[in-house]
């Protein structure tokens, strides 16, 4: 009979296991659910930041005395289960962000611009072109530049461009500003024209070389070209490329379009636009787009 007993008990010990279990799990969510809700989603330790890639992989910064902060509320961030846009509104300081894409060639040529724009999205930065990243270094336009811009304007969004760099020099970096410029004539955007420089991962670039002061002054050379040009100059980079290749004191005086692909981004550092997400899901676009918010001063 003791062993019967026994037997009756251990399912209600176990019952009491798994309800203080189910509490304490739920307890941790609910705590990574403020975490990652509140705040600016920077993480930061003193005199220091650590941000994780893509990858998962994690790092460690400095940070950086005198510049502009993040400044944005994440806990009123909200995201829309059914599109999968992303929105943020904070009424106490008037900041609305608006939804926005980025396309080039591999978005195809069978864009239609008008559902893009019935779907909710306000904004679109196409991709003018990009320097090749091999040794020949040559100026290709975006096969679908022309298109692309011609059916954004005529749908009525908003329109802003980005080239992707391969400079070496500064006389490249305003080379590449002046293919952008001419490029653009028959065009009036209202958008950015943004300077992109990346990390090449699956090949050897010609800007392997450089070193990080030499990013950073391509990124004034072409911003200070784009602007007196009479264009409004923006620099496209991640948290990696932002901690790591670039003296972000020496670009304080412009714009930053932030790629971050986790749930909140991670920058202590002011931006205009973050790109979120490069898995989206557009009406009007075949296959994947990425998925952009900027913020502005609510009207």
């Amino acid at each position: 009979m003791r062993f019967l007993r026994k037997l009756r008990i251990l399912p209600m010990l176990l019952c009491v296991l798994c309800f203080l279990a189910g509490c304490a799990n739920r307890e941790r969510q609910a705590s990574a659910f403020v975490e990652m809700a509140d705040g600016t989603g920077a993480k930061i330790e003193g005199d220091y930041y650590t941000f994780e890639d893509v990858e998962g992989n994690s790092y460690k910064a400095p940070l950086l005395s005198g510049m502009p902060e993040c400044t944005y509320d994440f806990s009123n961030l909200k995201i829309d289960e059914e599109t999968g846009y992303k929105s943020y509104v904070d009424e106490k300081n008037s900041i609305r962000a608006v939804h926005g894409i980025d396309v080039s060639e591999f978005q195809g040529e069978n864009i239609d611009w008008n559902l893009v724009k019935e779907s909710g999205i306000v904004f679109v930065i196409i991709r003018v072109g990009y320097r090749a990243y091999g040794e020949g270094g040559e100026l290709v336009l975006d096969a679908m530049f022309d298109r692309n811009m011609e059916g954004a304007l005529q749908a009525g969004l908003k329109v802003g461009v980005y080239f992707f760099s391969q400079a070496i020099s500064p006389a490249e970096a305003v080379e590449e500003a002046e293919f952008v410029t001419d490029h653009l004539k028959p065009y009036e955007i209202s958008g950015p024209v943004v300077f992109d420089t990346e990390e090449i991962r699956w090949d050897e670039a010609r800007t392997d070389g450089n070193t990080r002061k030499d990013f950073t002054n391509y990124c004034k050379v072409f911003c200070e070209t784009i602007e007196s040009a009479g264009y409004e100059p923006m620099i496209y980079a991640n948290m990696k490329w932002m901690a790591f290749e670039l003296e972000l004191e020496e670009l304080t005086e412009y714009d930053f379009w932030y790629a971050d692909y986790n749930e909140v981004p991670q920058c202590p550092y002011d931006y205009k636009i973050w790109q979120y997400t490069e898995e989206g899901a557009v009406p009007g676009i075949e296959g994947n787009v990425d998925l952009n918010l900027w913020f502005q001063e609510a009207a």
